[in-house]
């Protein structure tokens, strides 16, 4: 990837609202062709990065350059090669689907035709229906559509399967890969860890303005060093003395192969690269009477391990 054109610079980054930074000097790249996440909770600063880098919001520090165009100087010319898919959309309820992406095709001077867009979002069967009639899934897809009427080099997806089903989240994830394999350049911003793991070839996590780790999804979670996680509960943890809370985790580190103890409320994680040994010795103790276990559980690591292991909180925690 490191050979591959970058298409987009973030530069220091910095976003200031009053006496709270946004953004804390943000640096990373973006490579032709690839599919980029932006992977944190909400109030990561995922959206004001992504703002700045479309040239919607000033920064307060830093730049930020899209291929080859600087945001604030080059305005004009970065409008020219993105397509933004934000957040929230507000879409005009009575005109119909065709109508909508006609109007957006005449701001630009050489748009693509529409019906063909329609069709790959999956939407002709809803071309002459009115916007207000569209389900969610269906709103999401229109408004993707219309981020690439000026067949943009760059797409911008802000949290693009936020409140949608199942169903309509996997929708969504096909049509991403497909844009991908035409050899557009996506930005995505997400905090659905699965999500990130399908479609992203390289990840950015963000915690609190910052990035705490920027790799590929197999890299990030083979830095915890393990390859698998038992997960259990010690019930009324909290209201232990801490002189059992420090057997307990003395206990537990001694299990055999663990390279990593993670106490979360009254869960426990333990991670290993050899689980049927880890495992085994788990057993073994709880059956000597020193552990008590509940809601045993065995999984492969994930991104999700991997920011709480760099920032002590869940993905889904305000």
């Amino acid at each position: 990837m490191e050979s591959s054109q970058i298409v987009i610079e973030a530069d220091g980054l910095v976003k200031t609202y009053g006496a709270f930074q946004a953004v804390k000097g943000v640096h990373f790249q973006v490579y032709q062709g690839e599919v980029f996440g932006l992977l944190g909770p909400n109030g990561a600063g995922k959206t004001t990065t992504m703002e700045m880098i479309e040239g919607l919001r000033k920064p307060d520090g830093g730049h930020a350059r899209v291929a080859g165009y600087d945001t604030q100087k080059d305005l004009v010319k970065v409008k020219e090669v993105i397509g933004v898919q934000l957040q929230s959309t507000s879409l005009f309820e009575l005109l119909t689907v065709k109508e909508i992406m006609e109007m957006y095709a005449s701001f630009y001077p050489n748009p693509l035709p529409v019906d063909p867009i329609l069709e790959d979002m999956t939407l002709t069967d809803k071309r002459n229906g009115r916007v207000k009639h569209l389900s969610g899934g269906q709103k999401q897809r229109l408004a993707i559509g219309l981020a690439l009427v000026n067949d943009p080099k760059v797409i911008f997806l802000d949290e693009p399967t936020t409140g949608l089903d199942p169903t309509a989240r996997r929708t969504l994830w096909d049509i991403i890969l497909k844009l991908k394999e035409r050899g557009k350049t996506i930005v995505l911003s997400t905090h659905y860890m699965e999500e990130a793991h399908v479609l992203c070839d390289r990840i950015c996590l963000m915690d609190q303005g910052q990035v705490v780790a920027l790799d590929t999804p197999r890299n990030l979670v083979l830095s915890l060093q393990s390859d698998s996680a038992i997960e259990f509960r010690v019930g009324g943890l909290d209201e232990r003395p801490e002189e059992y809370k420090e057997n307990l985790l003395r206990e537990l580190h001694e299990v055999r192969e663990v390279k990593r103890v993670d106490v979360r409320r009254d869960v426990i994680v333990l991670y290993t690269d050899k689980l049927q040994t880890s495992l085994t010795d788990l057993i073994e103790k709880s059956s000597g009477g020193k552990l008590e276990l509940a809601d045993l559980q065995t999984r492969t690591a994930t991104l999700e391990d991997v920011f709480i292991s760099m920032t002590g909180r869940s993905l889904n925690e305000e």
